[in-house]
């Protein structure tokens, strides 16, 4: 976790030298600064503990997810991500707890629409489970109309089918 300022210097001195490279036609030399400058920039604006969090769910290492994202000070925007991943990890353990989660996650904001069709899914599998059925069926319509790439089609599906079972 490195300081953001830091990032930026670091960033902008890479930049600077990678131009200066190029100019003394060490070409290479120069595009190599540059593209690392500009990985400086990204990490900026994301969390690299959050990609680690995230790489390690997709494992299904929960334990290990939750001990890194007790690592993280956020910025704003990466608070309702950070949320949505702890929403993932709890439904695994505790309902209520998830879906505190993946409600703060929402009310914070999440920047990918497939990340808030599939939060939206997730709590309305949590509110099926809970037997409130009316809220589950408006959640799963909201998922649907986030899930612009038709990735959670088969899933929102398979959840209208268990509903009408309920």
């Amino acid at each position: 976790m490195i300081p953001k300022i830091i990032k930026l210097i670091a960033s902008i001195s890479l930049f600077g030298y990678g131009v200066y490279q190029i100019t003394e036609t060490f070409i290479g030399n120069g595009i190599f600064l540059i593209i690392l400058s500009i990985l400086l920039v990204v990490l900026y604006f994301k969390n690299e503990v959050l990609i680690f969090a995230f790489l390690s769910l997709r494992k299904q290492d929960f334990d290990r997810t939750e001990r890194i994202l007790k690592l993280i000070a956020l910025v704003k925007k990466q608070q309702g991500f950070y949320h949505y991943l702890n929403g993932l990890i709890q439904s695994q353990k505790n309902l209520t707890i998830a879906e505190k989660h993946f409600r703060e996650a929402l009310k914070l904001g999440l920047s990918m629409s497939h990340d808030i069709a599939m939060a939206k899914l997730s709590l309305a599998g949590i509110m099926m489970q809970k037997r409130r059925k009316r809220e589950a069926q408006s959640l799963l319509t909201e998922a649907k109309s986030f899930d612009k790439h038709n990735m959670l089609t088969a899933q929102i599906k398979l959840m209208q089918e268990q509903m009408k079972r309920i």
